[in-house]
């Protein structure tokens, strides 16, 4: 199990003196540990991977003028989907086998509202798509053409993903890989997102282009409520990142709120969900998945499979990335 090292909570960036932000993070992860102490300012926002980063300052400036933490969570992986210099989320993004890429995504409100999108292309912003679903129609879910054909109906516009960049690593990809898919071929294949605002609202927001190479039509974690993503407004807020097909067996973030509601802290809930995977999938240790989870007190915790996933924090005091606890060193 990972080693308990306590996490030591920065000073006010306006302590920080000439030192850039870009700069004191540059190759710093720090180690926490969770649990009931770990009670962090309101408003707060939490998301998965280093590039949760850019994206928790977008959904800050959200949170910071009095915003919802539904407004919150769409504009801060917005920020992710339009960054064409990743590629596991919207542009830029990684294709599957057959040169195409498709989009997954989801967000909750406070309320249990929700809406997804899944096998999604050509629409730079399938989060929103999720939110139009969610706040518009009486559904959850849209997938493929229909789902397009909703987002054009309401003013999306056609955009292509495939980068000059992507595109060229599918093609060596190709002819390397007997054009079967790379499961797992990298682990940052999501943008995770929670928020919680001034008024105790919780929300969050999934978005991803999914494994890598993956077969046409294949649809992950990401945009299944329960699995990728669960909000309870009474109690708290959960995401997951890795392996989709791991996390769809066992419905982690569902899992992950469920125990904080039978009294385990964001840590131990994550923890927890964790040790199902290890009991119910096999060779779980061939792929990674990370919970990320905050309560409504601001409690938060996170903990993978792994070692190697880390998730970035915002509120009044911090801005920084933090390595979660694993299960296997």
């Amino acid at each position: 199990m990972g080693n308990r090292r306590k996490f030591i909570r920065t000073a006010g960036l306006a302590t920080l003196g000439a030192m850039s932000l870009p700069q004191m993070l540059k190759g710093r992860a720090k180690q926490y540990s969770g649990g009931p102490g770990n009670e962090s300012s309101i408003p707060l926002v939490l998301s998965t991977w280093q590039h949760g980063l850019a994206a928790n300052q977008a959904a800050w400036n959200v949170l910071s003028r009095h915003g919802s933490a539904l407004d919150a969570v769409e504009n801060g992986v917005m920020q992710t989907e339009a960054d064409p210099g990743g590629q596991s989320v919207g542009l830029g993004g990684l294709p599957d086998r057959d040169g195409k890429v498709t989009l997954d995504a989801c967000i909750m409100d406070h309320f249990g509202n929700c809406g997804s999108v899944c096998f999604l292309e050509g629409i730079l912003h399938p989060v929103s798509v999720a939110r139009l679903i969610m706040e518009q129609t009486p559904h959850v879910m849209l997938a493929g053409a229909g789902a397009q054909k909703f987002a054009l109906e309401n003013g999306f516009k056609i955009t292509e993903l495939l980068t000059g960049k992507s595109r060229k690593e599918w093609e060596n990809w190709k002819r390397k890989s007997m054009y079967q898919p790379v499961i797992n071929i990298e682990n940052h294949d999501t943008i995770g997102m929670i928020a919680l605002d001034e008024q105790g609202n919780l929300a969050g927001a999934c978005t991803t282009s999914g494994i890598a190479f993956k077969m046409h039509g294949r649809v992950g974690d990401s945009p299944i409520i329960g699995a990728g993503l669960y909000v309870d407004g009474e109690i708290g807020a959960a995401v997951a990142t890795g392996h989709g097909e791991m996390v769809m067996k066992t419905l982690g973030s569902f899992l992950v709120v469920e125990n904080m509601r039978r009294g385990s802290s964001p840590l131990k809930a994550c923890e927890e969900a964790v040790k199902r995977i290890t009991e119910k999938v096999k060779d779980y240790e061939k792929g990674q998945v990370g919970f990320l989870a905050m309560d409504t007190k601001g409690n938060y915790g996170a903990y993978s499979i792994h070692k190697g996933f880390n998730f970035a924090i915002r509120n009044q005091e911090e801005n920084e990335l933090i390595d979660s606890e694993s299960y296997l060193p």
